[in-house]
Protein backbone atom coordinates (compact mmCIF):
# COMPACT_ATOMS: atom_id res chain seq x y z
CA UNK A 1 0.00 0.00 0.00
CA UNK A 2 1.86 2.97 -1.19
CA UNK A 3 -0.58 5.89 0.39
CA UNK A 4 0.52 7.82 3.17
CA UNK A 5 -3.13 9.06 4.31
CA UNK A 6 -4.41 8.81 7.41
CA UNK A 7 -7.76 8.48 8.34
CA UNK A 8 -9.44 9.30 11.37
CA UNK A 9 -12.27 8.43 12.97
CA UNK A 10 -13.56 11.76 14.28
CA UNK A 11 -16.72 10.05 16.26
CA UNK A 12 -14.92 7.66 18.55
CA UNK A 13 -14.30 8.35 22.02
CA UNK A 14 -15.63 9.59 24.70
CA UNK A 15 -15.03 13.19 23.99
CA UNK A 16 -15.65 13.44 20.51
CA UNK A 17 -15.75 15.17 18.15
CA UNK A 18 -14.31 18.13 19.89
CA UNK A 19 -11.34 16.29 21.83
CA UNK A 20 -10.46 13.89 18.50
CA UNK A 21 -10.51 17.77 16.60
CA UNK A 22 -8.35 19.56 18.21
CA UNK A 23 -6.38 16.57 18.31
CA UNK A 24 -6.06 16.73 14.91
CA UNK A 25 -4.59 20.62 15.44
CA UNK A 26 -2.14 19.83 17.26
CA UNK A 27 -0.77 16.81 15.55
CA UNK A 28 -0.91 19.32 12.65
CA UNK A 29 0.89 22.02 14.39
CA UNK A 30 3.86 19.69 15.88
CA UNK A 31 2.33 20.79 19.34
CA UNK A 32 2.53 16.76 20.70
CA UNK A 33 5.08 14.91 19.74
CA UNK A 34 5.08 14.32 15.54
CA UNK A 35 4.29 16.99 13.16
CA UNK A 36 1.85 15.68 10.19
CA UNK A 37 0.73 18.04 7.54
CA UNK A 38 -2.75 18.15 7.43
CA UNK A 39 -2.91 16.92 3.87
CA UNK A 40 -1.71 13.89 5.09
CA UNK A 41 -5.25 13.67 7.38
CA UNK A 42 -8.74 12.58 6.11
CA UNK A 43 -11.25 13.38 8.36
CA UNK A 44 -14.05 10.48 8.97
CA UNK A 45 -17.73 11.20 10.73
CA UNK A 46 -20.59 13.03 10.14
CA UNK A 47 -19.52 15.77 7.99
CA UNK A 48 -22.34 17.91 9.28
CA UNK A 49 -20.95 17.49 13.23
CA UNK A 50 -17.03 17.80 11.69
CA UNK A 51 -17.65 21.40 9.95
CA UNK A 52 -20.25 22.44 12.62
CA UNK A 53 -17.35 21.98 15.20
CA UNK A 54 -14.43 22.89 12.87
CA UNK A 55 -16.27 26.21 12.87
CA UNK A 56 -16.24 26.74 16.49
CA UNK A 57 -12.42 25.70 16.58
CA UNK A 58 -12.06 27.85 13.44
CA UNK A 59 -13.19 31.21 16.28
CA UNK A 60 -11.20 29.66 19.06
CA UNK A 61 -7.98 29.56 16.93
CA UNK A 62 -8.47 32.82 15.14
CA UNK A 63 -9.34 31.97 11.38
CA UNK A 64 -5.97 29.66 10.90
CA UNK A 65 -7.61 26.36 10.90
CA UNK A 66 -5.76 24.43 8.32
CA UNK A 67 -7.87 22.92 4.80
CA UNK A 68 -8.55 19.17 5.95
CA UNK A 69 -10.33 16.62 3.85
CA UNK A 70 -13.48 15.16 5.28
CA UNK A 71 -15.22 11.85 4.10
CA UNK A 72 -18.90 11.47 5.66
CA UNK A 73 -19.86 8.15 7.47
CA UNK A 74 -23.80 8.29 8.35
CA UNK A 75 -23.44 6.43 11.64
CA UNK A 76 -21.24 6.40 14.82
CA UNK A 77 -20.40 3.41 17.10
CA UNK A 78 -21.67 3.90 20.75
CA UNK A 79 -18.68 3.06 23.46
CA UNK A 80 -20.94 0.20 25.15
CA UNK A 81 -22.47 -1.39 21.99
CA UNK A 82 -21.73 -5.17 20.94
CA UNK A 83 -18.93 -5.13 18.39
CA UNK A 84 -20.72 -8.23 16.56
CA UNK A 85 -23.99 -6.50 16.59
CA UNK A 86 -22.25 -3.09 15.11
CA UNK A 87 -20.94 -5.51 12.56
CA UNK A 88 -24.02 -6.41 11.04
CA UNK A 89 -26.21 -3.21 11.90
CA UNK A 90 -23.43 -0.33 11.01
CA UNK A 91 -22.18 -0.80 7.79
CA UNK A 92 -21.80 2.76 7.43
CA UNK A 93 -20.36 3.59 11.00
CA UNK A 94 -16.99 6.18 11.28
CA UNK A 95 -14.91 2.74 12.02
CA UNK A 96 -16.34 0.72 9.14
CA UNK A 97 -15.62 3.69 6.99
CA UNK A 98 -12.19 4.09 7.90
CA UNK A 99 -11.62 0.30 7.57
CA UNK A 100 -12.65 0.61 3.83
CA UNK A 101 -10.78 3.76 2.77
CA UNK A 102 -7.48 1.65 3.98
CA UNK A 103 -8.60 -1.77 2.09
CA UNK A 104 -9.38 -0.09 -0.86
CA UNK A 105 -6.16 1.94 -0.89
CA UNK A 106 -7.47 5.59 -0.37
CA UNK A 107 -5.39 5.60 2.77
CA UNK A 108 -2.48 3.54 3.89
CA UNK A 109 -3.83 4.04 7.73
CA UNK A 110 -6.69 4.39 10.48
CA UNK A 111 -6.83 5.78 14.10
CA UNK A 112 -10.06 4.83 16.18
CA UNK A 113 -10.32 6.22 19.96
CA UNK A 114 -13.51 4.83 19.57
CA UNK A 115 -15.01 0.36 20.52
CA UNK A 116 -11.97 -1.44 20.71
CA UNK A 117 -14.11 -4.70 19.81
CA UNK A 118 -15.48 -2.79 16.99
CA UNK A 119 -12.27 -1.60 15.59
CA UNK A 120 -10.73 -4.90 16.05
CA UNK A 121 -13.81 -7.06 14.35
CA UNK A 122 -14.14 -4.50 11.37
CA UNK A 123 -10.38 -4.26 10.52
CA UNK A 124 -9.60 -7.77 10.98
CA UNK A 125 -12.62 -9.12 8.82
CA UNK A 126 -12.43 -5.94 6.65
CA UNK A 127 -8.69 -6.02 5.82
CA UNK A 128 -7.98 -9.68 6.41
CA UNK A 129 -4.64 -10.57 7.70
CA UNK A 130 -0.93 -9.77 6.21
CA UNK A 131 0.47 -12.82 4.44
CA UNK A 132 1.56 -15.57 6.48
CA UNK A 133 -0.22 -13.98 9.63
CA UNK A 134 -2.40 -15.75 11.44
CA UNK A 135 -4.52 -13.63 13.98
CA UNK A 136 -3.50 -10.11 14.73
CA UNK A 137 -2.27 -8.83 18.09
CA UNK A 138 -2.74 -5.34 19.79
CA UNK A 139 0.45 -4.07 21.00
CA UNK A 140 1.36 -1.21 23.26
CA UNK A 141 4.35 0.39 24.67
CA UNK A 142 4.90 1.58 27.88
CA UNK A 143 7.32 3.93 29.26
CA UNK A 144 8.25 2.89 32.80
CA UNK A 145 12.10 3.33 31.83
CA UNK A 146 14.14 4.65 29.52
CA UNK A 147 14.04 1.57 27.78
CA UNK A 148 10.58 1.17 25.83
CA UNK A 149 8.41 -1.97 26.27
CA UNK A 150 6.03 -3.23 24.02
CA UNK A 151 3.82 -5.83 24.92
CA UNK A 152 1.19 -7.85 22.59
CA UNK A 153 -1.39 -9.75 22.98
CA UNK A 154 -3.66 -6.61 24.85
CA UNK A 155 -7.05 -8.05 23.89
CA UNK A 156 -7.53 -9.40 19.95
CA UNK A 157 -6.96 -12.91 20.87
CA UNK A 158 -8.14 -14.44 24.15
CA UNK A 159 -7.47 -17.95 23.06
CA UNK A 160 -3.85 -17.90 21.11
CA UNK A 161 -2.40 -20.93 19.77
CA UNK A 162 1.67 -21.75 20.40
CA UNK A 163 2.19 -20.42 16.58
CA UNK A 164 0.31 -17.57 17.32
CA UNK A 165 2.53 -16.24 20.53
CA UNK A 166 6.10 -16.94 18.22
CA UNK A 167 4.09 -14.99 15.54
CA UNK A 168 3.32 -11.92 18.19
CA UNK A 169 7.65 -12.39 19.13
CA UNK A 170 8.04 -11.84 15.57
CA UNK A 171 5.99 -9.14 15.07
CA UNK A 172 7.09 -6.83 18.25
CA UNK A 173 10.47 -7.43 17.17
CA UNK A 174 9.78 -6.03 13.90
CA UNK A 175 7.20 -2.85 15.50
CA UNK A 176 10.24 -2.15 18.35
CA UNK A 177 13.31 -2.51 15.86
CA UNK A 178 11.50 -0.56 12.96
CA UNK A 179 9.69 2.14 14.95
CA UNK A 180 11.13 2.66 18.33
CA UNK A 181 14.88 1.94 16.64
CA UNK A 182 15.58 -1.11 19.05
CA UNK A 183 18.73 -2.58 16.97
CA UNK A 184 17.91 -6.31 18.22
CA UNK A 185 15.19 -6.70 20.56
CA UNK A 186 14.96 -8.88 23.14
CA UNK A 187 11.59 -11.26 23.16
CA UNK A 188 10.18 -12.55 26.78
CA UNK A 189 7.11 -15.05 27.39
CA UNK A 190 4.81 -14.01 29.91
CA UNK A 191 4.94 -16.53 32.88
CA UNK A 192 4.48 -17.61 36.29
CA UNK A 193 8.44 -18.00 36.85
CA UNK A 194 11.34 -18.26 34.57
CA UNK A 195 12.20 -22.11 34.04
CA UNK A 196 10.72 -23.30 30.42
CA UNK A 197 8.47 -26.16 32.65
CA UNK A 198 6.68 -23.91 34.19
CA UNK A 199 3.02 -22.41 33.37
CA UNK A 200 0.67 -23.77 30.89
CA UNK A 201 0.29 -26.13 28.16
CA UNK A 202 0.16 -23.46 26.02
CA UNK A 203 2.80 -21.58 27.08
CA UNK A 204 5.38 -24.44 27.73
CA UNK A 205 4.72 -25.06 24.18
CA UNK A 206 5.40 -21.77 23.34
CA UNK A 207 8.41 -21.37 25.04
CA UNK A 208 9.72 -24.27 23.01
CA UNK A 209 8.37 -22.89 19.43
CA UNK A 210 9.82 -18.88 20.63
CA UNK A 211 13.22 -20.90 21.57
CA UNK A 212 13.94 -22.82 18.18
CA UNK A 213 13.19 -19.63 16.68
CA UNK A 214 15.99 -17.26 15.28
CA UNK A 215 14.42 -14.46 17.59
CA UNK A 216 16.45 -12.89 20.49
CA UNK A 217 14.64 -14.81 23.09
CA UNK A 218 15.23 -14.06 26.62
CA UNK A 219 12.75 -16.90 27.77
CA UNK A 220 10.34 -16.66 30.51
CA UNK A 221 9.33 -13.27 32.66
CA UNK A 222 7.38 -12.62 35.39
CA UNK A 223 5.21 -9.82 35.96
CA UNK A 224 7.58 -7.81 38.08
CA UNK A 225 10.35 -8.20 35.13
CA UNK A 226 8.40 -4.77 33.10
CA UNK A 227 9.96 -2.72 35.26
CA UNK A 228 13.49 -4.64 35.32
CA UNK A 229 13.88 -3.45 31.62
CA UNK A 230 15.17 -7.37 30.74
CA UNK A 231 12.93 -7.19 27.62
CA UNK A 232 12.05 -5.00 24.59
CA UNK A 233 8.96 -7.31 23.56
CA UNK A 234 7.20 -9.44 25.83
CA UNK A 235 4.44 -12.24 24.45
CA UNK A 236 0.76 -12.88 26.08
CA UNK A 237 -2.33 -14.08 25.08
CA UNK A 238 -5.01 -11.22 25.05
CA UNK A 239 -6.89 -12.11 27.85
CA UNK A 240 -3.56 -11.65 30.09
CA UNK A 241 -2.49 -9.22 28.35
CA UNK A 242 -5.40 -6.85 28.68
CA UNK A 243 -5.84 -7.75 32.59
CA UNK A 244 -1.77 -6.27 32.68
CA UNK A 245 -2.74 -3.58 31.15
CA UNK A 246 -5.69 -2.04 32.86
CA UNK A 247 -3.95 -2.80 36.13
CA UNK A 248 -1.07 -1.24 35.31
CA UNK A 249 -3.30 1.67 34.18
CA UNK A 250 -5.13 1.96 37.27
CA UNK A 251 -2.54 1.24 39.77
CA UNK A 252 -0.11 3.67 38.45
CA UNK A 253 -2.47 6.23 38.52
CA UNK A 254 -3.63 5.35 42.51
CA UNK A 255 0.05 5.56 43.20
CA UNK A 256 0.44 8.80 42.26
CA UNK A 257 -2.28 9.65 43.99
CA UNK A 258 -1.45 7.79 47.08
CA UNK A 259 2.01 10.10 46.91
CA UNK A 260 0.75 13.13 46.74
CA UNK A 261 -1.99 12.33 49.69
CA UNK A 262 1.37 11.37 52.14
CA UNK A 263 3.15 14.40 51.08
CA UNK A 264 0.36 16.79 51.52
CA UNK A 265 -0.20 15.04 54.49
CA UNK A 266 2.85 15.52 56.75
CA UNK A 267 3.26 19.01 54.84
CA UNK A 268 6.34 18.93 52.52
CA UNK A 269 6.81 21.83 50.51
CA UNK A 270 7.13 20.44 47.10
CA UNK A 271 6.44 21.59 43.13
CA UNK A 272 3.77 19.75 41.18
CA UNK A 273 6.13 20.00 38.13
CA UNK A 274 8.59 17.43 39.99
CA UNK A 275 6.29 14.41 39.39
CA UNK A 276 5.57 15.91 36.15
CA UNK A 277 8.39 13.60 34.34
CA UNK A 278 6.84 10.92 36.67
CA UNK A 279 2.93 11.15 35.68
CA UNK A 280 4.20 11.35 31.55
CA UNK A 281 5.88 7.57 31.84
CA UNK A 282 2.35 6.15 32.98
CA UNK A 283 -0.01 8.43 30.69
CA UNK A 284 -1.21 6.01 28.14
CA UNK A 285 -1.61 9.99 26.27
CA UNK A 286 1.80 10.15 25.73
CA UNK A 287 1.89 7.11 23.14
CA UNK A 288 -1.19 7.38 22.28
CA UNK A 289 -2.45 4.48 20.88
CA UNK A 290 -2.05 1.06 20.62
CA UNK A 291 -0.82 -0.66 16.97
CA UNK A 292 -3.51 -4.14 15.78
CA UNK A 293 0.02 -5.73 14.14
CA UNK A 294 -1.27 -8.34 11.44
CA UNK A 295 -3.61 -6.88 9.65
CA UNK A 296 -3.17 -5.79 5.63
CA UNK A 297 -2.96 -2.10 6.65
CA UNK A 298 -2.28 0.41 9.57
CA UNK A 299 -4.41 0.38 12.70
CA UNK A 300 -3.76 2.24 15.87
CA UNK A 301 -6.34 2.16 18.91
CA UNK A 302 -6.67 4.36 21.25
CA UNK A 303 -8.12 4.52 24.53
CA UNK A 304 -12.08 5.87 25.08
CA UNK A 305 -11.10 8.47 27.06
CA UNK A 306 -8.04 9.87 25.08
CA UNK A 307 -7.54 13.38 25.18
CA UNK A 308 -6.62 16.05 22.48
CA UNK A 309 -2.58 14.92 23.21
CA UNK A 310 -3.48 11.30 23.02
CA UNK A 311 -5.56 12.00 19.83
CA UNK A 312 -2.63 13.85 18.27
CA UNK A 313 0.23 11.22 19.10
CA UNK A 314 -2.02 7.97 17.74
CA UNK A 315 -2.03 10.03 14.74
CA UNK A 316 1.94 10.25 14.80
CA UNK A 317 2.46 6.88 16.04
CA UNK A 318 0.48 6.14 12.61
CA UNK A 319 2.51 8.25 10.75
CA UNK A 320 5.69 6.21 12.11
CA UNK A 321 5.02 2.97 11.43
CA UNK A 322 3.21 3.69 7.87
CA UNK A 323 6.83 5.44 6.43
CA UNK A 324 8.34 2.66 8.54
CA UNK A 325 6.68 0.12 6.07
CA UNK A 326 6.09 -1.73 9.03
CA UNK A 327 3.75 -4.41 7.39
CA UNK A 328 5.99 -5.25 4.39
CA UNK A 329 8.23 -6.01 7.42
CA UNK A 330 6.30 -8.22 9.37
CA UNK A 331 5.87 -10.31 5.85
CA UNK A 332 9.16 -10.69 4.95
CA UNK A 333 10.01 -11.14 8.72
CA UNK A 334 6.96 -14.16 8.44
CA UNK A 335 8.42 -15.32 5.31
CA UNK A 336 11.64 -15.60 6.59
CA UNK A 337 11.15 -17.44 9.57
CA UNK A 338 8.67 -19.86 7.67
CA UNK A 339 11.03 -20.95 5.26
CA UNK A 340 13.47 -21.79 8.57
CA UNK A 341 10.76 -23.65 9.92
CA UNK A 342 10.41 -21.97 12.42
CA UNK A 343 6.57 -20.07 11.62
Amino acid sequence: MDSTLIALDVMGGDSAPRSTLVGVLRACTGEAGDHLPPERLLLVGDEAVIHRELERLDEDFEGSLPDLAVRHASQAVGMDESPSAVLRSKPDSSIAVCVEAVKSGAVGAMVSMGNTGAVVGSATLGLRTLAGVRRPGIAVTLAFTDRRLTLLDMGANIDPKPEHLLQYGLMGTVYARECLGVEAPRVGLLNIGEEPSKGTALLKAAHALLESSRLEFAGNVEGGDLFRQTTDVIVTDGFTGNVVLKLLESYSALMIDLVLGELKAHGVDWEPAALSSLERKIDYAEVGGALLLGVAGVVVIGHGRSDPNAVANALGLAGRALDAGINTSIVEGVERATREGAA
